[in-house]
């Protein structure tokens, strides 16, 4: 086993748009976001297909608590009722009680989120391991780095294994899939902040890791590269969505414009059959929101 596997969770049934990693350190095992609770079955194949269950894992590292990265922690806690979930200190509570994250993703998924989130669990608090950034911890002979990285949420860490090299950031440094040319920000409301984001990729650079490994999907290589690019399209999003805002008045029509703009672009970047793949992982009609709601709310120049 390497010490590093991409696990595909095949979240509604699509390959490479979610995945786990599984790490390995001499006989200890870990996993950084598990995924939503919908795709937990999928999980324990991945996990049996290297003779581990989830009774195997020795922690859990989320990289923030949004559903599709989190989702199914409670569950897993349930069946393994030792084992600690490293979680930052905002999205603790909600991990303990997730009614106000179930709200938060029900106003934005409406009647699909059981479909593609499953049974959302709460996580005892004596599981937890609540962390701020700048801490350090080991699992089995790994050592594993802790940096506060917000920007795509306010409850966002990234975890950087100094053995392997490997930076582990969710969300923080877009959407790739399998290493792929193109690179695109995931911008949900309601907490994207475009200057936090900015210092959480330098933050992450500082770290001078050898590979990122994206929850959206897989290992990407030459992280200097791959931030350099997605700053510039991170920034160019912005200013997209600004331009439409000040064209167009009507929310919904803003919304369908730059969805059509984002199309369009990924469009030039991977092939046809890839493309509502790419727009779904990264969520692109709720990209806009987050971008608006981050527009509307900065104080006028």
């Amino acid at each position: 086993m390497d010490p590093v596997t991409t696990l595909d969770l095949h979240w509604d049934g699509q390959p490479r748009c979610v995945a786990s990693a599984l790490l390995a350190s001499g006989g200890h095992y870990s996993i950084v976001d598990p995924g939503p609770a919908s795709t937990l079955p999928a999980l324990r194949n991945r996990l049996a297909e290297f003779g581990l269950t989830l009774q195997t894992l020795e922690a859990v590292l989320l990289t923030h608590i949004h559903l599709d990265h989190a989702g199914a922690t409670g569950a897993i806690v349930r069946e393994n009722p030792r084992l600690p979930v490293y979680v930052h200190k905002a999205g603790a509570p909600h991990l303990i009680d997730p009614t106000r994250l179930l709200a938060s993703a029900g106003r934005l998924w409406s009647g699909d989120i059981n479909r593609l989130f499953g049974d959302t669990l709460p996580v005892p608090a004596q599981n937890l391991r609540i962390l701020g950034g700048g801490e350090s911890f080991t699992i089995g002979a790994r050592q594993i780095a802790v940096e506060y990285t917000p920007g795509h949420a306010a409850h966002h860490v990234s975890f950087f294994d100094q053995t392997e090299g490997i930076a582990f950031v969710g969300d923080t440094a877009g959407v790739r899939i399998s290493n792929q040319p193109y690179i695109m920000p995931a911008t949900p409301p309601p907490e994207v902040d475009l200057a936090q984001w900015e210092q959480s990729l330098t933050t992450i650079l500082k770290r001078n890791p050898r590979k990122l490994f994206l929850t959206h999907f897989g290992f990407a290589e030459n992280p200097e590269k791959h931030i350099e690019i997605f700053r510039e399209r991170l920034r160019a999003w912005n200013s997209s969505a600004e331009e439409i805002l000040r064209d167009i008045p009507d929310n919904s029509n803003a919304q369908a414009a730059f969805i059509a703009v984002a199309r369009r672009e990924i469009s030039q970047y991977v092939p046809a059959e890839e493309v509502e793949q790419y727009a779904f992982a990264a969520g692109v009609n709720f990209s806009f929101l987050g971008l608006a709601r981050h527009i509307r709310a900065k104080p006028p120049a």
